[in-house]
């Protein structure tokens, strides 16, 4: 393997170093992820893991309904079959990209740019009904002070 400490970049041959090492990389046989599990999924709350397990067996209805093995379907979304069976298995693990890959195959992608939108969502409307009403209070309570001012 290259070592870092062993290229001196005042030495004139530094380029053939440098190629070395570019080489050295070529013919790495495995990169290995060591990426931490995260564990915001241990934290997903028990109706949220029912509705993922229901999507991807809903997903898995759409595929088997169209006559599409799992080995073809897997191929069509770019991804291995255990990839696809962990989908359908409804794992929380597995990235929002694969999902969106899936719902373009069955033609429902289209409804991904409204799940958060601003318009629908109902935590915030609340709290800008609230913000609002506050503001309705203080504004209220300024004309009032300001009528018994000029009283």
């Amino acid at each position: 393997m290259f070592d870092f400490d062993e290229v001196d970049e005042h030495n004139p041959d530094v380029e053939s170093q440098e190629n070395i090492y570019v080489d050295e990389i070529r013919h790495l046989d495995k990169l290995y992820d060591v990426t931490k599990a995260s564990n915001a999924l241990d934290r997903l709350p028990p109706a949220t893991l029912a509705a993922i397990e229901k999507l991807g067996a809903d997903l898995a209805v759409a595929r088997l309904r169209r006559g599409e093995s799992q080995r073809t379907w897997a191929k069509r979304m770019g991804v291995s079959t255990p990839t696809l069976q962990r989908l359908e298995a409804g794992d929380p693990g597995v990235s929002l990209g694969i999902l969106a890959t899936a719902l373009f195959l069955i033609n429902r992608d289209g409804q991904l740019a409204r799940l958060a939108a601003p318009e629908v969502d109902q935590g915030a409307i609340e709290l800008s009904v609230q913000e609002a009403q506050e503001l309705g209070k203080r504004r209220a309570q300024a004309s009032a002070e300001a009528r018994l001012k000029r009283s």
